[in-house]
């Protein structure tokens, strides 16, 4: 059986995974990145996205990641988080609701639409549905 590579996802509230994983792909600010044990020692910013990863068992697990930053060590991946959140704890309609008070926002275009502040809500709210898998 292959060495396990030890994943800690941390948020400024929780530790959300701590646990012994086959592999870890995140996303990377400059591209989405995997890891194995054993892989070069190096650290990075993270975008918003999702964090995929095989548990010990292997089976894929998902988390939705809202940037931070990752440290990649040959036997250890840490995740920080500014927040994250599992797949089976997504608010499907509090994530809906997020969606469309988004879209609403960005097609008023009023002169004081924080057009960046919407766009980045609007990304958060897809990500969170499609990472709980009720759109493709």
């Amino acid at each position: 059986m292959a060495e396990k590579l030890f994943l800690e996802v941390v948020t400024p509230q929780e530790a959300i995974v701590s646990e012994e994983v086959e592999i870890v792909v995140a996303p990377g600010s400059e591209g989405e990145f995997g890891a194995l044990r054993g892989h070069t020692t190096f650290l990075t910013s993270l975008k918003l996205g999702t964090l995929r990863y095989k548990d010990a068992n292997g089976k894929e697990r998902l988390l939705f990641i809202n940037g931070g930053f990752a440290e990649v060590l040959p036997n250890k991946v840490t995740i920080l988080a500014e927040s994250a959140e599992r797949r089976k704890n997504i608010d499907i309609t509090r994530a809906q609701k997020a969606k469309e008070r988004a879209e609403e926002r960005l097609a008023a275009k009023t002169a004081d639409l924080d057009f960046s502040r919407a766009e980045a809500a609007l990304r958060r709210a897809i990500d969170r549905i499609k990472i709980a898998g009720t759109m493709k």
